[in-house]
Parts: C-alpha cells; structure tokens; sequence
C-alpha cells in the first residue's frame, strides 16, 4: 500500500515509513515464530531469542542478549512467580541510536507460547502453521507471535526510510509472560527502561489501558481416612471442601459489585475459579486431603497482599462455621503466577498517540475504543517501574490458547503501520 492511501495529514518521514512496510515480509516473519515450539521454559523458547536476536542485529540495533541469573531472580523479594520448569532463561533488549533529546519507547512481546494441549483438537500440527486465504493458524499466531512479527516490521520500515529520530527505540522480547512474567521483571532488573511502552497482545483494534491481576492458590482441606466401608468413621476431605467452596462463590460475587468503569463490560471482571482438585488414592477408602488450586483476580489498584488477605478471611470464616474445619482447618497457600494489576496512568499522552495512529492508517473511521481487560499481563511490570504502558496489538484474545488461535495477516500489517506512526509521534524526529 502507498502512501497515498492514507487520508491524515502526514510528514514526509511518516509518509516515507509508512511506504517502507513490507507487507510480504510480515506474513514470512509470522510463519517463521510460529515454527518456532517456544512453549513457556522449553529449550525451544530459548531458540526463539537466539532467533530474534539474529534479527535485531540485522537491523542494526544495540543488543543486549543475556542468559539471566534464575537463582538470583527468584529469590528477589518482588519475584512475580512462575508455574513452569526452566534450565534457563533469556533475555533480549534492541535498541536504536539514543537521538539525544528525546524519550525512549518500548516495543513489548513475549516469545513463550502455552502447550498445545490435545493434538486432535488441532487442523495438522499446531506449530506448522497453516495458511487459509489471509488467516493464518497455529499455536501462538495471536498470543503473540502476530506482534513480534509487528514490532520487527515497524523497526525495519522506520530504519528503511531512513527517519532520524530525536530520541530512542527500544525492542524488549521477554520469555516467561504467560506464567508470570519472569522476563520482564528480569529485563528491568538489569535496567533496561523507557518513558513509555507498548505491548501488543491482542487486542482486536482497542486500546488496553488496565489489567486486573490474578494470583494463583492452593487450598489445603484434611480429611479423615477410613475404609470406604465405614465411612461415617471418617471424614471425607472432598465433603470437607464444599463449604469453602460455596464460601469462595459468594467472595467472588461480592468482589465483582461495583467493577472500574474500565472493566463494567465483563459479567465477572475479577474471576475467582477454581482449576484442579485432586483427593483421594484409593476408590475405596475415605480420603484425607483435598487439594484445589485455582486463580483470583485482583481488582484495579488493589493491592495483592489486600488481595491475597481477602481469600484467607474467606477461607477462616469458612472453617470457623464448620463443626470439622473448626478443629481442622483448611490451609491456604500461593503458588505460581502472582499478577498484580495495572493501569496507563488518567490523561497520559500514549493513549491519545496511539489512538490516533490506528485511525490515520485506517483512513478515519471509529474511534479505537479503551477498556481494561480481566487478565494479567506484563503490563503490570512497566507500570509499577514508573513506565506508562498500554496494549494494541494483532489478533483476537478470545482465540489465544485455544485450539483455533488464528491471526489475519492484514490485521498484523494495520497494527504495524500503527505502530510506524506511534513510534515516530512518540520519539520525535529531527
């Protein structure tokens, strides 16, 4: 597409970057992450960095890629979590000249991908991707190899049409996002910052500017065993349960009154579920301890431990009013991802810059619409650094870890001419 397509009013040097995206070269670019089997803590996800690395370097970026010190980073008080296994981990920071005078932007995505879970969900192999017309399927299209393929192309158009660029553009590809954000928290431990960033996650054409968070927990409940025969003997661990688990219904409903006007569009905003529970050894014995492990979600501007304090009362309440938990309570623990919320700050100009881009490369038309989302994301990282972030990026997070995740290739080209014009308004030009 040329530049005259476009209906704004825009600089010579817009207009140029503009022209510079290459379409063709997206669509490869998205065909090759996806070959990539990055799932979170696999050597693949590594592979992927490595990858992604060779391409900053063709770009001509500084490069900063670090293999990151795990023990010392898990033991830091601020650790977000993490659910899955790693030997390693990986980090990956391009960045163009410092022009000077101006602010640094950050260009955010994750590389790691979730499993494929059952293959006979899948239409072929979920990491040969499959191209359908303009979609393109396979583990990760949308969440989020749609948006690394975006960042790069926005990069590689902008160096293309030579832009001198007042300040600086920086590149951050994390490992680790999708079970608590390991790679951004390592990334701004080794001091890679910026004064804003964008991350793109799919967002389907809107603007996140807030996520709630979500913490993982383990409930503990005991139980006494007996033979299955003489089970009045005993007390069943699964029967134990159930009083909490009605009590975490009714926490739930009370959390969700009154949501954020940016969460008001979701019929639970802050979702409390329960995932896995696990009882029992024997079929015929009475079981003595049920395990449940969900997620809680963690309201806007709450803060986790209130959070975290809020399901313990549930959980003592619950006990107290039982005749066996009284004397044997059920214990709470957390475990795995600890997702704090985050917001763009009210009034921060990359709302406005952002919005605006994705309306000129449409030719006008609707006004991008803003809302939070119900889910974690490394958004929480940047925010809590000081760093004003939002999301905009390809794809539909509806399919994200489905066996149908899917990706429009036009879609990924919208986002990175968006994303061209954001990165030019941010930074400035000389």
């Amino acid at each position: 597409m040329t530049a005259d397509v476009f209906t704004a009013e825009l600089s010579t040097q817009e207009a140029a970057a503009l022209a510079a995206v290459d379409e063709e070269a997206i669509a490869r670019t998205l065909l090759e992450l996806i070959a990539i089997p990055s799932v979170t803590g696999s050597p693949a996800e590594s592979e992927a960095q490595h990858h992604l690395a060779g391409r900053l370097n063709q770009l001509g970026l500084d490069v900063d890629l670090w293999s990151m010190d795990l023990p010392a980073l898990l033991a830091h008080p601020s650790f977000p979590g993490a659910e899955a296994p790693r030997d390693e981990a990986w980090g990956l920071v391009g960045a163009t000249e410092d022009g000077g005078d101006g602010p640094t932007l950050i260009l955010q995505g994750h590389v790691d991908v979730v499993p494929p879970g059952d293959p006979g969900q899948w239409d072929g192999d979920p990491f040969v991707p499959r191209v359908v017309g303009d979609t393109v399927h396979g583990r990760g299209a949308c969440d989020m190899k749609a948006g690394l393929a975006a960042h790069l192309a926005a990069l590689a158009a902008i160096r293309v049409s030579g832009a001198r660029l007042r300040g600086r553009l920086a590149v951050h590809f994390v490992v680790g996002e999708e079970d608590g954000g390991l790679g951004t928290f390592g990334t701004l431990q080794r001091g890679h910052t910026g004064d804003a960033c964008i991350i793109t996650e799919p967002t389907g054409g809107a603007l996140i500017t807030a996520n709630a968070g979500a913490l993982t927990f383990r409930i503990s409940v005991p139980g006494l065993a007996t033979h299955g025969s003489s089970r009045d003997a005993g007390v069943s661990a699964l029967d134990a349960y159930l009083p909490v688990h009605w009590a975490l219904a009714r926490l739930e409903t009370k959390r969700n009154a009154n949501p954020d006007p940016l969460m008001a569009e979701y019929k639970i905003p802050y979702a409390l579920s329960v995932g896995m529970v696990r009882s029992g050894d024997w079929a015929s014995s009475v079981p003595d301890l049920l395990v449940a492990e969900g997620r809680f979600g963690v309201r806007l501007d709450e803060d986790p431990a209130a959070a975290r304090a809020d399901l313990e009362l549930c959980v003592a309440e619950a006990c107290a009013a039982d005749p066996w938990l009284r004397d044997h309570p059920a214990t709470v623990t957390w475990s795995g991802g600890q997702f704090a919320s985050g917001r763009l700050p009210l009034g921060h100009p990359l709302r406005d810059v952002v919005r605006a881009a994705a309306q000129d490369v449409a030719g006008g038309g609707p006004v991008p619409r803003e809302h939070g989302a119900p889910y974690g994301s490394d958004l929480r990282l940047y925010a809590a650094a000081g760093i004003p972030t939002l999301q905009f990026g390809p794809g539909d997070i509806r399919l994200a870890h489905s066996s149908q995740e899917q990706v429009c290739v036009s879609e990924v080209v919208q986002v990175t001419r968006a994303l061209v014009l954001s990165a030019l308004r941010t930074v400035g030009t000389k």
